[in-house]
């Protein structure tokens, strides 16, 4: 059998490799083409990198820290449902608001800071506290927590890494457990005889018991159904230790308990998931809901008036857009995996990771972007003279088609984006405990692979793809491999093996987004490009992802990760087909706006000034 230590070494060399295998590309292809640096666009380069490098480090993993914290596929899909219609509402808004007082770069900074901020605050929210019920009995000088599953058939099978790390390792460590008990007056009056608690005895009235328990870890056992932790010694009110003695064979009290345990692997095991009811009303879901909110309305505005900058800064070369956005994804690769990797490397021993990291990280990388995307050269120079007739006259038949497949596109990403570390996690654990000790490098390995083995050549080639096949063939293209992808990730048993699946990420958001930014920029009426940018984005984001989500998170818990990617995978495939047949009923347009001529036949060697060359630039 190869562990996962073997996976994660292999897979480090693979990465290693592509890094600088693209990096090599990238120089051999410029200096092959004579290229020069253009180095009024290493700014607009190195904002694309630095963005991107300081959303990596929270943004894929924020559905599993939400699955760590207990709450369900149901509330992870609600969340994910809100957050993109924030999305549709903020883009609009502020980049309308960008176009029309000419305020592009500073909304696009101020919410950048935005940004920032509320992700780091992510380290001040108090952490749930999760109370077990367990039953405590006391005899035979042993008094125990009884910890027993609801039913008496089922095991402990599905929490076997947090039980090996307890029983199977020589610890002699306790843990500290606060309770607090339910008792009447018999119970108080056996306490009182056998426990050396004479200073609260007095105190007969009370329904309830509060102490702190202390349980050496070598001292929890399973038997069953249930585990036993047995406690050596309590303490009331900060007061002295008590050691708990009953001499009698049989059991002389079974009182109802709850207790909430300093123990990240006792927890795993005695604390249930927080019903979806439960978590609406925690101050601390809400406080995190919040800050998802505005850092959500923080990303969508940086990314679409990002967009509409770029464009403008390329005036009539939008076909070099690629080659701008590529380095984001270099650096969403690089950081993605580098933060894996430190994530287990601090969580090593524990079943929980220790993500607080990765704030710290965010917060300084999104100010050095701040610092950098100051130095723009950029000035808004196209403004529109009538500026809600412009947007009223982009919605044609092909704008709107446009528009449905950035939905269908979105309601795939939404899986991806949301629950695929979800399902594999749940592989993961179903191979066992040396497969989760190593997830977050795995997801981190993933997402570089996405970055450097999927996006980065396919922003490169993206021009020359559009150029060959057209705008509409691509749409469809991107469809279709969403399907593959959805039917490999069905199929799988071990979550290593969704690293080779990922190169289809080049076509799936690489090629996707390239043919998105440019078709939308195509159809802008002069001086709306930040209002249709928004637009676009809103529509794949604050329709697509966000149905895809609450659907997504639904499906999750009633049918499992393998089915609800197949099921995706074949409906990805029926709109394909449906994408393709209902092009060619479409009369195509001839003229957009005067930018670009789309002729009637897609995919002929002259498709207008978007697709003029295959590399003319790499600056």
């Amino acid at each position: 059998m190869i562990h996962s230590r073997s996976y994660s070494t292999y897979a480090f060399h693979c990465i290693t490799v592509l890094v600088f295998q693209s990096s090599f590309i990238l120089i051999a292809l410029s200096n092959r083409m004579g290229l020069e640096i253009n180095k009024r666009l290493l700014p607009l380069k190195a904002h694309y990198f630095t963005w991107n490098a300081g959303t990596a480090p929270v943004v894929p993993f924020i559905p599993t820290i939400i699955k760590q914290l207990g709450y369900s596929s149901n509330v992870l899909g609600t969340v994910y449902a809100v957050l993109p219609v924030v999305g549709l509402l903020s883009k609009p808004l502020f980049c309308s608001l960008a176009d029309k007082f000419h305020k592009q770069k500073v909304l696009f900074l101020v919410f950048q800071l935005i940004t920032a901020i509320s992700f780091f605050l992510f380290v001040f929210i108090p952490p749930v506290v999760k109370e077990s019920a367990v039953k405590l009995d006391c005899n035979d000088n042993i008094s125990n927590f009884k910890y027993c599953l609801p039913n008496e058939n089922s095991t402990f099978d599905h929490l076997n890494c947090a039980l090996d790390r307890i029983v199977n390792v020589n610890d002699s460590s306790q843990m500290k457990c606060q309770s607090r008990c339910k008792i009447n007056i018999s119970d108080w009056e056996t306490m009182c005889k056998h426990w050396n608690i004479q200073p609260i005895c007095n105190d007969v009235a009370k329904e309830e018991i509060q102490f702190q328990a202390f349980v050496p870890r070598k001292h929890i056992t399973p038997e069953g159904n249930c585990l036993h932790l047995r406690v050596d010694q309590i303490q009331f009110n900060g007061g002295n230790l008590t050691s708990l003695m009953c001499n009698e064979e049989l059991p002389l009290f079974d009182i109802d308990c709850k207790i909430s345990c300093n123990d990240s692997d006792v927890t795993d095991i005695i604390a249930p998931g927080i019903s979806d009811k439960e978590a609406y009303g925690l101050y601390q879901f809400w406080l995190l809901f919040i800050l998802l909110i505005v850092s959500w309305a923080g990303m969508a505005v940086v990314v679409s008036v990002g967009d509409a900058i770029a464009f403008e800064m390329l005036a009539d070369q939008p076909h070099l857009y690629g080659n701008q956005r590529l380095w984001g994804a270099v650096g969403w690769g690089t950081l993605a995996f580098l933060t894996g990797f430190l994530v287990d490397k601090v969580s090593r021993g524990s079943t929980e990771k220790d993500y607080t990291i990765i704030f710290y990280m965010v917060l300084f990388i999104i100010l050095l972007d701040i610092l950098i995307s100051s130095r723009l050269q950029h000035k808004q120079t196209k403004l529109s003279t009538n500026f809600l007739k412009d947007i009223g006259s982009i919605f044609t038949p092909n704008v709107i088609i446009f528009f449905l497949w950035c939905i269908s596109i979105g309601f795939c990403t939404a899986l991806v984006w949301n629950f695929l570390f979800w399902h594999l996690e749940e592989l993961g654990s179903a191979q066992g405990c040396d497969y989760m000790e190593y997830m977050k490098t795995l997801q981190g390995i993933i997402m570089a692979i996405q970055c450097f083995g999927g996006e980065l050549p396919f922003f490169i080639l993206s021009g020359y793809i559009l150029k060959k096949i057209g705008h509409i063939n691509t749409m469809t293209l991107v469809l279709c491999a969403f399907g593959l992808r959805f039917l490999c990730y069905s199929f799988l048993t071990n979550p290593w093996y969704t690293i080779p699946i990922e190169f289809l990420n080049g076509l799936c958001f690489g090629l996707f987004y390239a043919t998105m930014a440019s078709y939308a920029s195509i159809v802008a009426p002069a001086g709306t490009e930040a209002t249709l940018q928004g637009l676009t984005g809103a529509v794949f984001e604050g329709i697509g992802v966000s149905l895809g989500s609450l659907l997504g998170g639904r499906l999750m818990g009633k049918i499992g990760g393998s089915l609800l990617f197949r099921y995706f995978g074949i409906a990805a495939w029926v709109a394909a087909a449906l994408h393709a047949l209902v092009q060619r009923f479409i009369k195509k347009p001839t003229k957009l706006h005067g930018k670009v001529q789309e002729l009637q036949e897609e995919g002929s060697n002259s498709s207008g000034n978007i697709t003029t060359d295959k590399f003319s630039d790499f600056s």
